[in-house]
């Protein structure tokens, strides 16, 4: 038996060697099991231990006695004359189940902790729930939520993805993976830019729609670094590098600025902003443009209003010098609040917003020829004076009809 037990540690030995287990740890298992196994033959002390020598091999049981506080009062050898055999068929089976445990804590500690981080993986499966990405040891899930719409995943193909969680499974670690976080997009530049990865160059801020456009804001700790030069690199190469493997994704990107207008501005490129007015209290910026720039600062959509919002953090009014101007002229205006609206008999007919009697489009004219005021909503149907007015009427209703003093 001593030279059984001496092969058996061998073969121990070089199994957790090759799975990368400690001995102690497999031995431990092998111990617990067995345990089980004495207690289900006849004749069983309720408690008992099992001992293996880590040096000889040699296995043996022993019953216990315990009191009411749990210790040991009596023990004594109680290794059943067959437990050789017996231990032979445990320990098959409990090496390969602990292997399977280790290997699968191996993988989860391994990505435990790396949320945040970029893996790249081989698609091996893809349908309209998820596609599966093998990472080496283990695969990544790739939920249709994070992945960008229109982007076509194909077999055998070679894919980075932004790790957003890691989860611990029975059947071992469950990797989630974005394409469609902004973290991807920093991580991306990390791995293109130097001046990045070493802390040179920051990532101030970043806003992303997948698939179409993204804007980061950059800045350097270093006066003598160009922050925005460093992310394009020699001809685009290094931004270059970032959108292929987004598959084709503009990326804009902006110095960064302290300066809450001067960042809104450069937020905004590549459309010229003529002026921006902060209000702090709100959290809301007008952004003031040429007529010709009105188009391009808006974007197709608004996607370059709605990015420069998410990345400065500001609320954004876009409007141009015609407008602003038109704005200003309606401020120094009354206006009577009320719509046209078309009456059961298909007439005309103007309602104030405060409620009262409505109207006719005869009597607006005649209101406006007469110099006399319209009703207001707690007046009789006696008409008092007012002053003239310059408003006619028009064929289709309006929101609102100025009157001026």
């Amino acid at each position: 038996m001593s030279k059984n037990n001496l092969e058996f540690l061998e073969a121990l030995q070089v199994i957790a060697r090759d799975k990368g287990i400690a001995p102690e740890v497999l031995l431990d298992a092998l111990a617990n099991a067995l345990v089980a196994a004495y207690k289900r033959m006849p004749g069983a002390a309720e408690e008992a231990v099992v001992t293996i020598d880590p040096d000889t091999g040699e296995i043996r049981v022993y019953g216990q006695e315990l009191d009411d506080d749990g210790n040991v009062i009596k023990e004594w050898d109680d290794t059943p004359e067959d437990f050789g055999r017996i231990a032979a068929q445990s320990a098959k089976q409990v090496i390969l189940q602990r292997i399977r445990e280790a290997e699968r804590d191996m993988k989860y500690d391994e990505y435990a902790g790396r949320e945040g981080d970029i893996v790249t993986g081989i698609i091996q499966q893809s349908d309209n729930r998820y596609t599966l990405l093998d990472l080496g040891k283990v695969e990544a899930l790739l939920p249709q939520a994070e992945q960008v719409p229109f982007e076509r995943y194909d077999h055998g193909a070679r894919l980075k993805a932004y790790i957003v969680e890691v989860r611990k499974t029975p059947k071992g670690p469950q990797i989630v993976v974005s394409r469609t976080h902004p973290g991807l997009i920093k991580r991306l530049f990390e791995l293109e830019v130097p001046e990045i990865a070493h802390g040179v160059v920051e990532i101030k801020a970043a806003a992303r729609e997948p698939g179409h456009r993204t804007k980061i804001a950059v800045w350097s700790n270093d006066a003598n670094v160009d922050p925005v030069g460093a992310c394009v690199g020699a001809r685009g190469a290094r931004v270059r590098m970032v959108t292929n493997e987004l598959r084709g994704e503009k990326v804009d990107i902006v110095p960064f600025s302290e300066d809450a207008a001067e960042f809104v501005q450069r937020a905004l490129q590549p459309a010229k902003v003529k002026e921006v007015r902060l209000d702090e209290e709100n959290g809301t910026a007008l952004v003031v443009v040429d007529d010709l720039q009105l188009s391009l600062a808006i974007g197709k959509e608004g996607q370059n209003a709605r990015l420069a919002a998410r990345l400065t953090g500001w609320r954004i009014d876009i409007q141009s010098d015609s407008q602003v101007l038109e704005n200003s002229s309606y401020a120094t205006e009354d206006w009577a609040q009320g719509e046209w609206v078309r009456s059961e008999s298909g007439e005309m007919v103007w309602e104030p917003a405060e409620g009262g009697e409505a109207v006719s489009a005869e009597q607006w004219s005649r209101g406006v020829d007469d110099s006399q005021e319209l009703p207001l909503p707690d007046s009789s149907t006696e008409e008092k004076e007012k002053p003239d007015t310059t408003s006619s009427l028009t064929d289709s209703p309006v929101a609102d009809s100025p009157i001026d003093k």
